[in-house]
């Protein structure tokens, strides 16, 4: 990967100064978060993912928005585990993220001294990988002389939708698909979050990547069976919708699983049989989904909507979420698919907030395999 000019910052050869194009869509004219006044322009931040299996950087401005961003996906390096192993996606992030910095400043028109923080995914995550991300961002703050802050990737998928042309105002309802998380959030603000449900065994995500692996689909296995399921019949198989005979907001994916082992060992099936198996996992995991989804909104009274995390590219989940939420009066918003999954633009979005809302975090290290959304809080102001 080539570099731009080197700065005069020893030992990174980031780029220098100058007039350069805007690449990825920047967004101009916004304040953020929407509706909210007086936060100060050009407040540019560098964020950083490496969570698991993508490397990223980005540049989030907060009068011109996403100035540019970058996404390298592991998929090819994991693929012949048939999942990611920690120890080579860690290596792979050493390898990649500061020429991806490089990269995205360049990009973006904009030299260590433009920023006024950098953030980082500190968690949940792949600890090793965490562990990447969080050293070089911090010694890039350090040597900066910028704050750096940990952000919550759960947070950062929470706040995606924001980065499109129109944005959700607070409050909303997010329905958030990510890899093992499933749940329902009533969202007032930054840090401001109040879980209504979640997975109580098996997450969506993984639901769909451990009947792919039945599929015998391979990795990365969810999208692969959203793709087998175009190819399906609705209707030949009928699984169970779990939980929508009780009450309440909470998810149960596991048994759907089992039930389509059952289906799969019943009989030897042909390559259709096997795209209509698909299809019916797929319905029934979408019809669970936006059942909750409206229950969640209903109890509430919100009516907007945020689907994000990576089930949230799912088309059929898409369709028939605008279409239910349409017809009670509701609006959906979702991130652009490519900010669906693990990306860094997110990550820079909501460490940017949060500086801007006076949160700052010390020179240590924070990286947290496990994070629960609900410890967070709103910065100070």
């Amino acid at each position: 990967m080539t570099s731009g000019p080197e700065s005069k910052t020893p030992g990174f050869g980031l780029p220098g100064s100058g007039e350069r194009p805007l690449s990825q869509g920047g967004i101009s004219g916004r304040t953020w978060p929407p509706g909210e006044e007086g936060l100060r322009p050009h407040f540019r931040v560098l964020g950083i993912e490496s969570s698991c299996d993508e490397t990223a950087a980005a540049v989030w401005d907060a009068e011109a928005g996403l100035l540019a961003h970058e996404v390298f996906s592991q998929f090819d390096l994991h693929r012949a585990f048939g999942g990611v192993v920690p120890e080579l996606a860690s290596r792979d992030h050493i390898r990649r993220l500061l020429p991806m910095v490089r990269t995205v400043l360049e990009a973006a028109g904009t030299t260590p001294a433009d920023l006024r923080g950098v953030a980082y995914t500190a968690g949940p995550g792949l600890i090793g990988a965490l562990m990447v991300g969080a050293a070089v961002a911090e010694s890039l703050a350090y040597a900066w002389g910028v704050p750096v802050i940990g952000v919550h990737h759960l947070e950062g998928h929470l706040l995606a939708p924001m980065l499109e042309p129109e944005p959700p105002a607070f409050p909303f309802v997010a329905l958030l698909v990510s890899g093992g998380h499933t749940m329902l959030v009533d969202v007032e603000g930054v840090g401001r979050y109040r879980i209504l449900g979640e997975s109580l065994d098996d997450a969506a995500g993984e639901a769909f990547d451990k009947t792919a692996k039945l599929l015998g689909l391979g990795y990365p296995g969810g999208a692969a069976l959203a793709a087998l399921a175009e190819q399906g019949r609705g209707g030949r198989y009928d699984f169970p919708r779990p939980m929508l005979d009780r009450p309440g907001l909470d998810f149960s994916f596991s048994g759907l699983k089992t039930a389509a082992m059952l289906a799969l060992r019943e009989r030897p099936l042909d390559e259709q049989a096997r795209a209509d198996l698909a299809r019916g996992f797929e319905d029934a995991v979408v019809d669970t989904l936006v059942a909750k989804a409206l229950r969640a909104l209903e109890a509430t009274g919100r009516r907007a909507l945020v689907v994000a995390g990576g089930v949230g590219a799912n088309r059929r989940l898409r369709s028939r979420l605008a279409e239910a939420a349409a017809a009670r009066g509701a609006r959906v918003y979702y991130p652009r698919p490519g900010f669906c999954t693990d990306n860094a633009a997110m990550i820079a979005l909501a460490g940017g907030l949060r500086l801007q809302g006076g949160e700052r975090a010390g020179l240590a290290l924070r990286a947290r395999a496990r994070w629960p959304l609900d410890e967070l809080a709103p910065p100070p102001h």
